[in-house]
């Protein structure tokens, strides 16, 4: 199978860097977590407060079921908090609900890079799938332009994960600059929540990676036949 030839070694620098990003989450997420800031604010406060400094009072913030399952939604306009998040009092928790805030700020600038990747989404959850299968058929039966149109379609996925990296790192340093600001977590708190915001940041940074080393060998392979 085509999946497991020589290629496959271009991947490995994208495997890799997606480990250490695993393993820098399971550090950040065991260890802070479990320090409380001083103030006390749960996640959902300082999202309140910080939606509410914007002038974003419209926003609810609203807690969904799950892990690490945290999120702006910029169709609905409402903020989505895990239970931990939610509720915590972590340094943890309060990065993450900053963060998600930061979202809700870059749509109502009207940050272009937020723009470009809530227009492309409709077509990347097609292409994510559709891209695979065309390919596969292609390579199976040597039909040359469903080859390339899975190429094509795949092209749309990487471009989804570069347009995402500058959202998720705008965001955080929104996050970090506002907790700061409004001394909302002190000293290490802010270390700590650095912490969790690159650890985070740095799965988007691997995903990227991996997409774009997977469009690499998909050319590659479709040379080959």
């Amino acid at each position: 199978m085509f999946f497991f030839d020589s290629t496959i070694i271009i991947l490995l620098p994208a495997i890799i860097i997606a480990a250490i990003a695993q393993m820098k989450i399971k550090s950040s997420f065991k260890k802070y977590p479990k320090v409380n800031s001083v103030n006390g604010y749960t996640g959902a406060q300082v999202a309140r407060m910080l939606l509410d400094a914007a002038g974003l009072f419209d926003i609810p913030v609203e807690i969904v079921q799950g892990k690490l399952t945290d999120h702006y939604d910029p169709t609905k306009r409402v903020m989505r908090l895990s239970s931990d998040v939610y509720n915590g009092i972590s340094v943890a928790s309060i990065g993450v609900a900053a963060h998600e805030t930061g979202h809700a700020l870059q749509d109502k600038e009207k940050y272009v890079p937020l723009k470009l990747r809530n227009a492309i989404v409709p077509a990347v959850n097609f292409s994510s799938n559709a891209s695979w299968v065309l390919f596969l058929i292609g390579i199976i039966f040597s039909i040359h332009s469903l080859i390339n149109v899975g190429i094509i379609l795949f092209s749309a996925v990487v471009l989804f994960q570069l347009v995402t990296l500058p959202v998720e790192f705008n965001a955080s340093s929104r996050a970090i600059k506002v907790l700061e600001s409004r001394n909302i977590l002190y000293g290490d708190e802010i270390k700590g929540a650095k912490s969790v915001l690159s650890a985070a940041a740095m799965t988007y940074v691997a995903a990227t990676l991996m997409a774009i080393s997977q469009l690499i060998r998909l050319v590659i392979i479709s040379r080959d036949r």
